[in-house]
């Protein structure tokens, strides 16, 4: 797919997620469908999926995921897949989890339409929703020849 063949307007983010908490939501078409995040986010639509230079350590004693990610490489600082974020939410105090990745009192981002990309692509991230560059795009979405927003 060329660049051309992307919208121009204000369609997409990127976010950046430690691994491996990034492999979850990429492994199984999808496994994590909610990242947990400090605040409420109003941004819906596309993303990209980045992964800090950060390994959670922890994390990769829980057995929900280890499970999920046995055998995939923890790639740090690139850009693995695309994702659609179609929610925001808190659970209210008390109230069961919405998902058995959700932490309680965070806010959980409903991702769905993961895709993962054949080749992790290098780039700086940050933690907020960031604009990708033109070029980054480009380089991205090389990977996902039919992919349309």
């Amino acid at each position: 797919m060329s660049i051309a063949a992307l919208p121009e307007r204000d369609w997409i983010r990127g976010i950046s997620i430690k691994q491996p908490h990034a492999a979850c939501i990429t492994a199984k078409a999808g496994a994590k469908t909610i990242e947990n995040r400090p605040r409420a986010w109003s941004w819906r639509g596309w993303l990209l999926l980045h992964t800090s230079k950060t390994i959670d350590q922890p994390a990769l004693r829980v057995p929900l995921i280890a499970r999920t990610i046995r055998g995939r490489d923890l790639v740090t600082g690139a850009v693995i897949g695309v994702a659609r974020i179609t929610g925001c939410h808190q659970d209210p105090d008390g109230a069961p989890l919405c998902s058995q990745w959700a932490h309680p009192g965070a806010w959980h981002l409903v991702l769905g339409d993961v895709q993962e990309f054949p080749l992790p692509v290098p780039a700086r991230g940050q933690v907020v929703p960031w604009k990708p560059s033109q070029d980054l795009l480009e380089r991205v979405f090389q990977q996902l020849p039919g992919f349309r927003p």
